[in-house]
């Protein structure tokens, strides 16, 4: 199992709202996910200062939590692990990665460059979707040899 620890410091920002119901969406959003408004607010603008540096990258929400993905693809994690697992230079990996994707060499370095900067977030996720996989490898694995007899 893999977690991803952070140290605790707080760090307290009064914001004052000028745009027409921005405070009233941020309200209610924090109550449909269940999480205090601060909360919300604080993934909110960590989320827009890392797509405003990284374009062509957005967050989704999933059964794994919010995760970083390309605008019109796949997760980060699953471009980075493809990444690491192929051989060759970093121009061959991103072009084989583009053409097993069916993406752009442009999108697969937006994510090589977003997963250079979160690089132990995205490993986090690419470790939970591999211990994820062999979990179910080897119940679907014991099914079958449980019903094959």
């Amino acid at each position: 199992m893999v977690t991803i620890g952070y140290a605790v410091t707080m760090t307290v920002l009064s914001i004052r709202f000028k745009r027409p119901g921005a405070y009233e969406r941020l309200k209610r959003d924090a109550a449909r996910r269940a999480e205090s408004i601060s909360s919300v607010g604080e993934r909110l603008i960590d989320e827009g200062l890392r797509m405003e540096a990284h374009p062509g990258i957005v967050f989704r929400d999933g059964p794994s939590g919010r995760r970083a993905a390309l605008a019109a693809g796949p997760d980060v994690w699953e471009i980075a692990g493809l990444l690491r697992g192929l051989r060759g230079s970093v121009e061959e990996r991103v072009a084989d990665a583009a053409i097993q994707l069916s993406l752009t060499e442009s999108q697969v370095r937006a994510t090589s460059r977003y997963y250079a900067e979160f690089t132990d977030e995205i490993n986090a996720e690419i470790a939970l979707n591999d211990d994820i996989a062999d979990r179910e490898l080897a119940a679907w694995e014991n099914e079958r040899r449980l019903l094959s007899g």
